[in-house]
């Protein structure tokens, strides 16, 4: 018996919880096309985070429109896509599902002190540590009739792939 085609997902959190590294694991095991939200932001967006301001619905609308299409436009092939993308705020989720009701929400989540650790650690083209205050100050809680699987960032990237990947394959 042929079991259906995974979701199309959404690994999100804010910036520093592992996004772009969960979601490239994640669709290498699962045999999809990974695509990080990030490339999709207008350069006005980028540039207003590289000066250290956070972004406002009406900045975030245009780029979460495009990866709502993204989403949509992966269902027609044989591996919806897994997008690493913020999803801050439930009306953000609401427009991502508006495009792809389907979708799967992987949260990643962790302690404040160890994100901004990470923050502190790298390097990212526009995204300053420093804005992971204004994104703390957005994010809201997954409801209980979204469609979410929510792991704590305290485990490796593998070990939450493979979270993610048996509940995949138990759904």
């Amino acid at each position: 018996m042929n079991r259906p085609a995974n979701p199309p997902m959404i690994v999100m959190g804010v910036s520093g919880c592992g996004k772009s590294t969960v979601g490239q694991a994640l669709a290498k095991r699962i045999g999809s096309v990974f695509i990080d939200g990030d490339d999709l932001h207008p350069s006005s967006n980028k540039e207003k985070m590289a000066a250290g301001h956070p972004l406002s619905d009406a900045d975030r609308e245009p780029w979460l429109v495009s990866i709502g299409q993204e989403l949509s436009r992966s269902t027609s092939g044989t591996a919806p896509a897994v997008i690493a993308c913020s999803a801050l705020k439930r009306s953000y989720r609401d427009l991502l599902r508006a495009h792809e009701p389907t979708t799967l929400f992987i949260h990643l989540r962790g302690a404040v002190e160890l994100i901004q650790h990470r923050l502190d650690e790298r390097s990212h083209e526009y995204m300053p540590p420093t804005l992971l205050t204004s994104q703390l100050d957005t994010l809201e809680a997954l409801e209980s009739d979204e469609r979410a699987i929510e792991i704590d960032v305290t485990r490796s990237p593998e070990e939450i792939v493979d979270v993610v990947a048996k509940k995949l394959n138990t759904q």
